[in-house]
């Protein structure tokens, strides 16, 4: 018989493993896995797209519960980090490099896991389920097997890094959109007197959202507990000390302007990309004709458009999630819903239950000498076994 797998030796080997999204070749980590579940006798499908968009998910029939996890990291650059960031370094109970915490250390855990659980009983309750390309929106990961009947609707956890003692439970929705400025084009020694600037009508635009930003929106006396709640959670774990602010209003970024012909021509042509994450109690769908309809002569386009998504706290995955992080962390834990989005938003669109939670360490996310605890990464793994008992039935 294999060994079980060592949660720790795991995580490192799928993080010496580069799946930088761009360019988002995944087939050499999902390589990886699959040689897992070939050695464990785990009947698998695996999924390749173009460009090494590769998933692989377990294919046991009619499981209650699916483990989920995406194998792509962000791009890492050498610069500052105090080791390799594709070096699975263990120093001092930590293991650090890139998706260490976002995700892998999450997916080394599911994986011990269900191998754990499997080499008990081969009837387990759940299936395993890795994806390409998480931090590019998902359309090969998935999006894809949702579309093509490849996951079907149950109950869902997500290994995304999130604080050890809090699930997440729900998400701002987002609004993605370009606009496009039409101008009229003139010398630009008469402007303002001569010509139409596309370049101020985009100025003027980002003004008016901004005032978007002053809003707040209703939600119920319940669900505003939560939120107060979540701000204190997240707060603590960041250091951001407005993060009720961010949860409760509409928060954007113009992230990207290009405009203009020559500095002394009146902007004829401007486009902005431009995104916002969508509170609870406030509407896309308004908040998208609002906008157009103070772009008349110009365009916009939606790229992308989900609605914040939340899972019920008395569903059973939440509450057997909080059960078992309370025996194995002594401690009470709560749930608490997030501005960032994820795979979940598709999955709960899609009729399923979904909750994250996951190792890590939530202020290296993204960032330089990016980590996980390896206490923290084997206490995940007590937490799953536990969530998985629960689904057989026993």
């Amino acid at each position: 018989m294999n060994e079980r797998p060592d949660v720790v030796k795991l995580c490192s080997e799928l993080v010496r493993i580069d799946s930088e999204n761009p360019p988002g070749d995944t087939s050499a980590v999902i390589d990886y896995i699959q040689n897992i579940f070939e050695n464990f006798d785990i009947p698998f499908l695996r999924t390749d797209l173009p460009g090494g968009k590769s998933n692989i998910q377990t294919v046991l029939q009619n499981r209650p519960l699916l483990l989920l996890g995406h194998v792509d990291v962000v791009p890492a650059m050498p610069d500052g980090w105090e080791y390799d960031p594709f070096s699975g370094k263990i120093v001092d109970g930590y293991i650090f490099g890139r998706g260490t915490a976002d995700m892998k250390g999450g997916c080394a855990a599911i994986i011990t896991a269900f191998i754990d659980k499997w080499l008990e009983n081969r009837d387990i309750p759940a299936n395993l389920c890795f994806v390409c390309d998480e931090e590019s929106g998902g359309p090969s990961g998935t999006r894809h097997l949702i579309r093509e009947g490849l996951l079907q609707p149950c109950d869902c956890l997500i290994a995304e890094c999130t604080p050890s003692l809090h699930p997440s439970i729900g998400q701002k929705g987002i609004l993605r959109m370009r606009i496009e400025f039409n101008g009229e084009p003139g010398h630009g020694s008469l402007y303002p007197e001569v010509g139409v600037s596309s370049i101020e009508k985009a100025l003027e635009f980002v003004c008016h959202v901004r005032e978007i930003n002053r809003r707040t929106y209703p939600v119920s006396e319940e669900f505003d507990c939560i939120i107060k709640e979540s701000g204190k959670i997240i707060g603590k774990a960041t250091g951001i000390s407005s993060v009720e602010n961010i949860l409760k209003k509409v928060t954007y970024n113009p992230g990207i302007i290009r405009g203009g012909e020559r500095v002394n021509i009146v902007a004829q042509k401007c486009c902005l990309e431009l995104e916002m994450r969508i509170p609870w109690g406030c509407s896309p769908e308004e908040l998208l004709e609002e906008l157009g309809s103070i772009c008349t002569s110009d365009r916009i386009t939606a790229k992308e458009f989900s609605w914040p998504t939340y899972t019920d706290e008395n569903s059973d995955i939440v509450r057997i999630a909080l059960e078992n992080i309370q025996k194995v962390y002594k401690d009470t834990p709560s749930p608490f819903v997030q501005w960032a989005a994820t795979d979940a938003r598709f999955l709960r669109k899609n009729g399923f239950n979904v909750i994250e939670y996951g190792p890590g360490e939530i202020n290296t996310l993204h960032g330089v000498n990016e980590a996980v605890s390896i206490e923290e990464l084997k206490k995940s793994v007590e937490v799953y076994k536990g969530i998985i008992q629960y689904y057989t039935g026993e």
